[in-house]
C-alpha cells in the first residue's frame, strides 16, 4: 500500500513525448504541489472564470457567485480536506507524507475543476451538444468519425478542463500548465472517454480522443490503469465532494440575494444540517439580515458535512480503490440527517431557482448566442478545409475575427473543429455575447 500511496502522490509531471520525470525543483517554502497551485492561480483561463456563469447568466448582482468565486471556495473546502486526507496517509502508510501537500493537491484540482466551463454555464454545455446533435446528418459533420464526432455530441466540461491544463495552458500541445500528475488525476472525476457515455447514457467523461494517449500515460504512471480500464484517484472523490458541498448550499445563498427564495423556505434544511436549536435562534436574531444568517447557516452545515466527509474518506478508504469503486462520497453519508439534508438542498435549488423566470430568459439567450457562434466559424472551419483556396469573404474574416485560436490549416477536421469549442469554450459570457453580436451585425 505504501506504494501505492507514493505513486497516487507523484510529483512526476510531463515535458512532452515520453519524456515525464519528477520535479526537482522543490523550495523549502515552495514544494511541486504548492507550484501546481500558482500555475493555476496564474492561468488566463482561470482568470476569465470571473466572467462565466455559476448559475444566473450575466447577472448585474456582484454578490452572486461566478465560477470563480465558486471555484476559489471549493479549493478553500478541498484544502481542509485534503490535509485531513494527508494526515491520514501520515498515520497510516508513510509518515514522510506533508500533510499540506496532499492539501495544495486536492485544492489545485478544485480550482481547475470548472476551468473548462463554456460560458453560461451548464446552458452553453447543453446548447452545444443539441448544436451538433442536431446538425451530425449535414456534410460539414459527416466526414467526421462516429467516435471522434461523439466528443461533441456529449461535449462535457471536465473533459475540457482536462484538455485545458494538460494542452492549452502555457506549453501549448506540450503539457500545457505542467501540473503533477497527482494533482491531474485528482481533477479527474470521470475517467473514460465520451465513447463511455452510451452506455452510462450521460454526457459526462474526461478525456476528449485528442488526449486519450496521454490520459492512459498519466494513469499507468498512477497505478490506477491496467487492461484498458481506469480506476478514480481517491483524492478525485474529496474534490467532487467539496464541488457539491458548495453549489448544493451556496445557490441557495445566491437565491435569497437574488430574492428567488426567501429564508424560511430553507429551515428544514438547515435543521438537518445544523440542528433545530441553532436554527431557530438564527433566524430569530433581528440583529442579522436574512443574507447574513443564511451565510452562518451554510458556514455551520460546510463544517458538519466535511467533517463526516472526510471520515467515510477514511473509513472507506480500501473501497476507494477497489475495482468497484463507489459513485461519490456524499452518497456514502452515514448520518441521515446530513444526507438528506444535502438532498432537499439540491431539490429546492432543482425546483425554484434553476427554472427561476429570468434565469430561464436569459439561458434562452444564451442559446441564441452559442448557436451563432457556432453555425458561423463551423462553416467557415470547414470550407478551410475543403476549399481553402477559394474561402468566401465571409468566411475568411470570421476565421480572422478568431485571431490567433484559428484552426490550422494543416489539421485534420477533428482537430480543426476542436480548435472552434476551445475558442468558444474559453470565452467570457459577455466576449461571447460581443462576437455574437458582431456576426449578426448587431455590434456597431
Amino acid at each position: 500500500m505504501e506504494n501505492s500511496i507514493k505513486n497516487l502522490l507523484s510529483k512526476k509531471r510531463f515535458h512532452g513525448d515520453d519524456d515525464f520525470h519528477e520535479d526537482k525543483e522543490e523550495d523549502i517554502y515552495r514544494t511541486s504541489f504548492h507550484r501546481d497551485y500558482d500555475r493555476v492561480i496564474f492561468s488566463n483561463s482561470f482568470r476569465r472564470l470571473s466572467k462565466k456563469t455559476q448559475v444566473h447568466p450575466l447577472s448585474k448582482n456582484d454578490h452572486v457567485h461566478n465560477r470563480l468565486t465558486h471555484s476559489l471556495e471549493v479549493a478553500s473546502v478541498g484544502r481542509s480536506l485534503g490535509i485531513q486526507a494527508g494526515e491520514f496517509f501520515k498515520k497510516n502508510f508513510d509518515k514522510s507524507i506533508n500533510p499540506y501537500d496532499v492539501g495544495y493537491i486536492v485544492q489545485t484540482a478544485c480550482l481547475a475543476h470548472d476551468i473548462g466551463n463554456p460560458p453560461f454555464g451548464h446552458a452553453g454545455e447543453e446548447v452545444i451538444k443539441e448544436w451538433f446533435l442536431k446538425n451530425k446528418e449535414k456534410d460539414f459533420l459527416k466526414e467526421l468519425e462516429k467516435n471522434k464526432l461523439n466528443d461533441f455530441l456529449h461535449l462535457d466540461g471536465n473533459a475540457q478542463s482536462f484538455r485545458i491544463v494538460t494542452q492549452l495552458e502555457n506549453y501549448i500541445k506540450n503539457g500545457g500548465l505542467k501540473l503533477t500528475f497527482a494533482s491531474l488525476g485528482t481533477l479527474v472525476k470521470y475517467p473514460y472517454t465520451s465513447d463511455k457515455c452510451k452506455e452510462t447514457k450521460k454526457s459526462k467523461f474526461n478525456f476528449f480522443k485528442s488526449e486519450k494517449l496521454f490520459s492512459e500515460k498519466l494513469f499507468k504512471e498512477l497505478g490506477l490503469y491496467n487492461n484498458n480500464t481506469f480506476k478514480r484517484h481517491p483524492l478525485s472523490y474529496l474534490m467532487e465532494a467539496a464541488d457539491d458541498i458548495c453549489y448544493g448550499l451556496l445557490d441557495l445563498q445566491d437565491a435569497i440575494e437574488l430574492k428567488i427564495i426567501v429564508l424560511e423556505d430553507t429551515r428544514e434544511i438547515f435543521n438537518l444540517l445544523c440542528g433545530e436549536e441553532d436554527v431557530k435562534s438564527t433566524f430569530e436574531d433581528n440583529n442579522y439580515s436574512d443574507i447574513n444568517k443564511i451565510s452562518k447557516l451554510v458556514a455551520w452545515s460546510i463544517n458538519n458535512l466535511a467533517r463526516e466527509v472526510i471520515e467515510i474518506f477514511e473509513d472507506k478508504f480500501s473501497n476507494l480503490l477497489d475495482d468497484n469503486q463507489p459513485k461519490d462520497i456524499l452518497s456514502l453519508l452515514e448520518q441521515d440527517n446530513l444526507k438528506k439534508g444535502i438532498q432537499k438542498a439540491k431539490a429546492l435549488a432543482r425546483d425554484k431557482v434553476f427554472n427561476e423566470q429570468r434565469k430561464i430568459e436569459l439561458e434562452l439567450g444564451a442559446y441564441n448566442i452559442i448557436e451563432t457562434l457556432l453555425d458561423n466559424i463551423i462553416r467557415a472551419t470547414y470550407q478551410l478545409h475543403t476549399d481553402r483556396d477559394n474561402l468566401s469573404f465571409r468566411n475568411k474574416r470570421v476565421l480572422e475575427l478568431m485571431g490567433t485560436n484559428r484552426p490550422e490549416e494543416n489539421d485534420t477536421l477533428y482537430n480543426k473543429y476542436q480548435s472552434v469549442t476551445d475558442y468558444i469554450i474559453g470565452m467570457t459570457d459577455s466576449y461571447a455575447k460581443h462576437v455574437a453580436h458582431q456576426l449578426n451585425g448587431m455590434g456597431y
